[in-house]
């Protein structure tokens, strides 16, 4: 009788085991897939960059360490994006990517800005779709970053609660970092209008 008991409590607790797993990989699942999208849009972003600095490139002949900084900084977002995909968003691939996703914004805003200073290049009319293509790209980026922290906080929660924490602990469930726009405290401050 009671090696009856011992059995059934043993297969309850694999059960649940088993169950928490499930839950734990589902979830892992669907932050790989919430950076898929994300991958999808930097992929769309970065095959549009060379376009838009060959555009600017004709106008912009004064400008050329604006243009090669964009193209620099492309390339280093694309090698780190390329990194993360393949060592499975670990802490140092994930600071990387962050850090050139970040350079990669601020040159693009550079020369969006210096765009503004040419006003033949403003209304040229490759230029204007390429920007507009760019803006909505961005925008894309930021809703599928959100989805992908939300994600990543399902599962670090799920896996840092008692008693499913057990199960992750045991089965090598990680904590997940997730994807920050800016790194720096006086990068998130607002910036201050005065008149």
């Amino acid at each position: 009788m009671a090696a009856y008991i011992v059995l059934g409590l043993v297969v309850v607790i694999a059960l649940w085991a088993v169950g928490v797993y499930n839950r734990l990989r589902t979830q892992k699942n669907q932050v790989e897939n919430a950076f898929a999208q994300i991958d999808v849009q930097l992929k769309r972003r970065y095959d549009l960059i060379p376009n838009l600095v060959e555009v600017a490139r004709g106008y912009m002949q004064h400008e050329a360490s604006t243009l090669e900084a964009v193209t620099r900084a492309r390339n280093q977002a694309v090698a780190a994006s390329d990194a993360l995909r393949s060592h499975a968003r670990d802490g140092k691939a994930l600071a990387a990517f962050s850090a050139a996703e970040q350079a990669l914004g601020g040159d693009l805003g550079r020369l969006m800005m210096t765009v503004e200073a040419y006003p033949d290049l403003k209304a040229d009319a490759q230029m204007q779709s390429l920007s507009e293509e760019i803006a909505s790209t961005e925008n894309r980026i930021g809703f599928a970053r959100q989805a992908f922290n939300d994600q990543v906080l399902a599962f670090n929660d799920r896996a840092s609660q008692f008693p499913d924490l057990i199960v992750a602990r045991l089965l090598g469930f990680a904590h997940m970092g997730m994807l920050e726009s800016t790194t720096s405290a006086q990068e998130r401050t607002a910036p201050q209008v005065r008149f």
